[in-house]
Formats: structure tokens, C-alpha cells, sequence
């Protein structure tokens, strides 16, 4: 959070803003659509922000990543793409939608612009100061659209691991060619792990290590039941199932199902079943956390209304902690954006 210093800086593009988006992903596109679709204005009444160099975190994912969900519900509602409704897209092919998105809602992201903090300002507690890693600027609003998925998340024994060929987060990884040859142990039994294990399989000896156990469910009842499942008598939330593949299917394959990893020295990988493994890579396919690392800690959900928080004017899209289960899904955000621009719309 910033401190209660005079703003030294005005970026470029962003002074006297009635919203500042941070986050030009799917997120951020939907706020900026139902902006647009309320009368306001791209890079006039608000302006989105980006930490990046000009491109989607889809445009980093593995060269043959294919979406879940097919066409109709990988699309912002209004939005659609071309070509056939039923077909799932590609990484590659969601990152260009995306852009190509952008230009039609007619918005103009400003790159290489990292928020780092918010703080309210003002007796009457309407302003909002958005610290930025090019300066500091006054606003009404401040929407955090950087994702659900954001960051990626290493396990703790990741730092003791050192093997002769490469430890990386699947978020690193992009074909097989990457990985020199000899065994590869991926961590993380969910659809992500699953993929990637089905892949390298005809390049490597892959071992997938799984701590909870899957059921598999068919592909057609993505996006409707991500992130829904709940155990029928206890209510607890379940892992999200596998869609693609089934752990049955992995092993008449030759991929080999392990039990959970429990601790790394050296190269060495220790199993929850007191077994151990040497392998030569190691994949951890642990998933991500949520790109809201810069808000304060004091800006909490209200419980009450979903995507405002506890600071007024500080809004945000497609978390499901601050909304509802699906809200981080881009057919999905549609809803959180719709309220989110109601709310600045109506804010004095």
C-alpha cells in the first residue's frame, strides 16, 4: 500500500480517469466492455493498466494447449469468434482473440504499467490513489482484473530440488524438445499435469504424481460444473475433475501414477508412500495464485455484494474469493463485469 506522500508523477495517459482497470487479460476486457456498453469512454473517462510487455498470459502457455471449454463459452458475451461455435481454441488462438477483442471495445491498454498499491484518500473517502510502477495517480475507481490465475505456485520443496535435467513450473513449459531425455516427473494430478503427462509420453518416461485423486468427467459439462463440485453430504468443496483424460487411461499407457510428493534434496524426490524417485526433469503442474498480492490487506470481500470490497471504489472481477464459483472463467466474468460497472456508473 502506498504511504500518504504528495503524487510526484502523473503517467502518461492516465490522470483525471473516472476508472482505472488493472489488468488488460480477459478480466479487464469484460469490465471494459460493459463500460463502454454503460457510455463512458476508453482512454478518455477510464484506461486499462498492464504489467506486461504487450501480450496475455495465454500467449506464454505450451505450443499445443488447447482450451477446455470449446468456442461458445471461451468468448466475452458479445463477443464472439469466427469459425465453428463447437471447436476448442488453442492457446495462441485465445491470445489473438483477446487482442482482437481489445480493438473492437476500442481500448488501448497501457503497457509495462505494474500496480504495486491502492489506498483511499479524501474526508469523504471518494478518491483513490493507484500506485504504479511509473507513478502515482488519482482516481474514483480502481478495478483489479489480474486474474484468478496469475502467479504461478511452486510447492515448498521445490528450492531443495536439483536434478540434472530442468525443475520448472509448468508455467515455463512449452514443448517437449525443452526437456532433455530420461525420466520426467510431473506433479500434480489435475487436468494440467494430465495433459502434459499424455504429451511427453511419447518422448519420455513420465511418472505423474497425484495427492487427490480425480474422477473424470466428460468434456461437455466444462465450463458449466468448474469449480461447482461439492461432496453431496459433507458440502465440502471437491477438486475440479479431470475432463480430457483418466488416470486408467494414463496407465495403459505406460505413465506411471505415484502418490504425492512430500519433500526434494538434491536430486532425490521423496513420495508420500515412503518411496523415492531420481528423475532426470521435474514438471510441477501445482497450478496458480491470484494476481491481488498488490492489494492491502485490509481490502477484504464485503460478504454482502460480490466483487466490491471493504475499501469503496475498489472493485474486483473474475476472483471467486470476492464473487462466485465460475466468475474465473472468461464465460463466466460476464456477470462480476456487469456489476462492477453498474457500480462505477453509480458512484458519485
Amino acid at each position: 500500500m502506498t504511504s500518504r506522500r504528495a503524487i510526484k508523477k502523473l503517467p502518461l495517459g492516465m490522470g483525471r480517469r473516472r476508472a482505472i482497470i488493472v489488468g488488460a487479460g480477459q478480466s479487464g476486457l469484460a469490465v471494459a466492455a460493459a463500460l463502454v456498453e454503460g457510455g463512458l469512454t476508453p482512454q478518455h473517462e477510464f484506461v486499462i493498466i498492464d504489467a506486461s510487455s504487450g501480450e496475455t498470459s495465454w500467449a506464454n502457455r505450451w505450443h499445443s494447449m488447447v482450451l477446455l471449454s470449446d468456442a461458445r463459452h471461451s468468448t466475452l458475451v458479445g463477443y464472439p469468434t469466427v469459425g465453428n461455435q463447437r471447436r476448442h481454441l488453442t492457446a495462441n488462438e485465445m491470445s489473438r482473440y483477446l487482442a482482437d477483442t481489445a480493438a473492437r471495445i476500442g481500448v488501448k491498454p497501457l503497457w509495462r504499467t505494474r500496480a504495486i498499491g491502492v489506498e483511499r484518500r479524501g474526508a469523504e473517502e471518494t478518491t483513490l490513489v493507484l500506485s504504479t510502477s511509473v507513478g502515482d495517480v488519482q482516481t474514483r475507481n480502481v478495478v483489479c482484473a489480474t486474474g484468478a490465475a496469475s502467479r504461478p505456485r511452486r510447492p515448498q520443496w521445490f528450492s531443495g530440488l536439483d536434478v540434472p535435467g530442468m525443475a520448472l513450473h509448468s508455467s515455463d513449459y512449452h514443448d517437449p524438445k525443452q526437456l532433455p531425455p530420461g525420466d520426467v516427473l510431473i506433479v500434480g494430478g489435475g487436468n494440467t499435469g494430465v495433459q502434459l503427462a499424455r504429451e511427453l509420453n511419447d518422448s519420455h518416461t513420465v511418472t505423474l504424481s497425484v495427492r487427490t485423486p480425480r474422477r473424470r468427467h466428460a468434456l461437455a459439462f466444462f465450463p458449466h460444473s468448474s469449480g461447482r463440485y461439492r461432496h453431496l453430504i459433507e458440502g465440502k468443496r471437491q477438486p475440479e475433475p479431470l475432463y480430457t483424460d483418466s488416470y486408467q487411461s494414463l496407465r495403459r499407457d505406460g505413465i506411471a501414477i505415484s502418490s504425492a510428493v512430500t519433500s526434494a534434496h538434491g536430486p532425490t524426490v521423496s513420495l508420500a508412500d515412503g518411496s523415492t524417485l531420481t528423475p532426470t526433469s521435474v514438471i510441477a503442474a501445482t497450478g496458480y495464485l491470484p494476481g491481488d498480492d498488490w492489494l492491502p490487506d485490509h481490502a477484504h470481500p464485503t460478504g454482502h455484494h460480490p466483487t466490491q470490497t471493504t475499501i469503496p471504489g475498489l472493485t474486483v472481477a473474475g476472483m471467486p474469493r470476492f464473487s462466485r464459483p465460475g466468475s474465473d472463467t472468461i464465460h463466466g466474468i460476464h456477470r462480476d463485469a456487469l456489476l462492477i460497472a453498474r457500480s462505477i456508473l453509480d458512484r458519485p
